[in-house]
């Protein structure tokens, strides 16, 4: 499990409640049904109307996404690579025919069995290139939906708030009453830019990263398939990956490799 989202979630709105409570407020008073209803039923209504049934039947693929997706580790994804064109510079591309269902990833297979099929190299760049594409353009359309419900949170709360002072203005003759009455009206405009900072555009920034991250390993994946059809040395494919890893990344490959050699 993905525990940094559980984690940061808890930490923002732990410290929030507990700034609250430290500077004398009443845990109870943050507690308004109304004004949840008009931010959170508004924002979610208003998020609906923006995006089709297709694209919105995805969110709750999106929040097991978050939570439990685990991207190959790069290191071991060159290893794969480096071994395969290995064996293929022994045994030739058939060698890797044998070996398509045990590659786990479906954009790196459908790679492997464009060569195994003998496909113009070129043609084969351009298809892979376009499933990554089409890769990023769902990527985009799901953070596009939590961006969006970003957007409308806190507009809602201020409209919960408004109704809320239009409902303390037609009760003047009770002022002992007004000041609890305006606090309450602003506790909309809390949840609404509470919500939107918090939860919706954190998610949205979490899915185009983790979106960033899978792109740059489809690129590695599709360099490593175009550099075995090539027939290039196995030793040349794991120093041109490599350039796709962060510092430590390439000092862990190094260690790895170095305990291979021994």
């Amino acid at each position: 499990m993905e525990l940094t989202s559980l984690v940061g979630l808890a930490i923002a709105v732990v410290s929030l409640v507990a700034a609250f409570v430290l500077d004398g407020g009443h845990i109870m008073a943050l507690l308004k049904p109304t004004a949840a209803l008009i931010v959170f039923g508004g924002t979610i209504g208003a998020t609906i109307v923006s995006f089709s049934f297709n694209e919105l039947a995805a969110v709750p693929r999106l929040f097991k996404v978050i939570l439990f997706q685990k991207l190959p580790d790069e290191v071991a994804l060159i290893e794969q690579i480096v071994g395969l064109a290995d064996k293929v510079r022994r045994e030739g591309l058939l060698y890797l025919e044998n070996q398509l269902p045990q590659i786990g990833d479906a954009f790196m297979r459908k790679g492997i069995q464009l060569v195994v099929d003998g496909t113009d190299p070129e043609l084969v760049r351009r298809i892979m290139e376009t499933e990554m594409y089409a890769i990023q353009e769902r990527h985009h359309s799901s953070a596009s939906i939590f961006e969006a419900a970003g957007g409308y949170a806190p507009t809602m709360g201020i409209l919960g708030t408004v109704m809320g002072l239009v409902h303390v203005l037609s009760n003047l003759e009770s002022p002992e009453t007004l000041g609890p009455s305006i606090a309450l009206a602003f506790i909309a405009t809390l949840y609404g830019v509470g919500s939107a900072n918090v939860f919706w555009l954190p998610i949205a920034d979490k899915l185009k990263n983790m979106s960033k991250k899978e792109i740059m390993l489809r690129e590695m994946m599709l360099e490593g398939i175009m550099s075995i059809q090539a027939g290039y040395n196995p030793i040349l494919i794991r120093e041109r990956l490599t350039a796709f890893l962060k510092p430590k990344g390439r000092f862990k490959e190094e260690e790895g490799q170095e305990k291979e050699e021994e």
